[in-house]
């Protein structure tokens, strides 16, 4: 799952920091963006990498320069990354902030990546005038006479993390040249196909094939069904848990540090807490290997922050998967530290260093308030 976090920073002297938007908060502030992934099945989710996002203003020529890179960049970057360093997914999943991007999609395509990305309503514009043609328009066309003649829908069923359950529907589409013999399925996912209320309908980007498609024989990627698509983006939402549990928990944003290098090392400091949790809940909680419920939709970083109102072991995933490899943070943890003792990969960002030349630093703490004596 790829995804962005920012979180307000004062001042101008602190690496990656800019006025950029904030989803924690709903709004443009000054503060720094991290572009993170995070690997997730049904019961199980944990952080893979994460990169801060440097603003143009800290290259010498701006978005031209070389050493700029967008977010949507990092994170096709870091998805192909996760799979050089060894993980296995099904899909990347991403909202809608990067499915609407052509571009990003076609990284993802190059580079071999099957994905599953939400589009909004009104993505795009495939014809002109009165005939503009959207997503919500597609799902309009299907057809639909109420759930004893479902026309073009599929039911699909959908578990929340509380247990309870929903019936979905959910069809192919046709958007221009997207469609389900196309490289592009346009899945659309919903509660009631007859309004499509707006925060009950998914509008769903996927290059997984159609079963039974013209594209399943020559695909790299097996085929997916509607409810398997539907599926892979309910995972998604267990990124909006994790920030909350990294920020909340953990002090993801809580750093008083300047430096790229210092900003990423704490970064990783906190991705080691958040396995190391597991490997707690799993010391007091043994793996049944049960099915877990998937997550549902929730306000999550996008949106308003929310008062946690759910007991401290209901937060996490009922199971873990048998294979280590795939789903057991804790072999993560080295590869966390490794990275951290590295040097930054951000040269091109200016650093507190170049910033404050001229500027008086402040005085060392007191020798009483610290764990060693400063000399000389």
């Amino acid at each position: 799952m790829i995804d962005d976090s920012g979180d307000r920073k004062d001042g101008v002297k602190t690496a990656h920091a800019g006025h950029q938007w904030l989803g924690r908060y709903g709004k443009t502030d000054n503060g720094v963006v991290t572009v993170t992934t995070v690997w997730a099945d049904e019961r199980l989710y944990y952080p893979v990498d994460a990169v801060p996002y440097t603003p143009a203003k800290h290259f010498a020529k701006g978005k031209s320069d070389p050493g700029f890179r967008t977010k949507l960049a990092i994170g096709a970057d870091l998805a192909v990354q996760a799979r050089k360093a060894g993980f296995v997914f099904r899909a990347v999943a991403a909202d809608s902030a990067y499915g609407d991007q052509d571009g990003f999609r076609g990284e993802l395509s190059e580079a071999g990546l099957p994905f599953v990305m939400a589009l909004k309503p009104r993505h795009g514009t495939w014809a002109y005038g009165a005939d503009a043609y959207t997503p919500v328009d597609a799902a309009r066309a299907l057809a639909w006479d109420g759930p004893e003649d479902p026309g073009d829908w599929t039911p699909v069923t959908r578990t929340f993390r509380d247990g309870r359950t929903e019936t979905w529907r959910a069809a192919d589409a046709t958007l221009g040249w997207w469609g389900p013999d196309g490289f592009t399925r346009l899945v659309v996912a919903t509660a009631d196909p007859g309004t499509l209320p707006d925060k009950a309908t998914w509008y769903l980007a996927t290059n997984l094939p159609c079963p039974g498609g013209p594209r399943e024989a020559d695909s790299p990627h097996p085929a997916a069904s509607l409810a398997e698509v539907v599926r892979i983006y309910g995972i998604r939402h267990w990124t909006e848990q994790s920030y909350k549990q990294v920020k909340d928990e953990l002090g993801w944003a809580d750093f008083q540090v300047r430096s790229d290098l210092a900003i990423r090392r704490h970064q990783a400091l906190v991705n080691c807490a958040f396995t190391f949790c597991w490997a707690a809940w799993f010391a007091e909680h043994p793996p049944q290997h049960d099915a877990a419920p998937q997550p549902g939709p929730g306000g999550g970083e996008r949106g308003r922050r929310r008062r946690r109102t759910t007991a401290a072991g209901a937060v996490l995933a009922a199971g873990a998967a048998r294979d280590p490899r795939l789903a057991f943070p804790l072999d993560r943890a080295a590869a966390l530290v490794a990275g951290m003792v590295q040097g930054a990969p951000a040269p091109a960002a200016a650093s507190p260093d170049q910033l404050g030349r001229g500027r008086l630093r402040p005085a060392p703490l007191h020798p009483e308030l610290t764990d060693y004596r400063y000399r000389g």
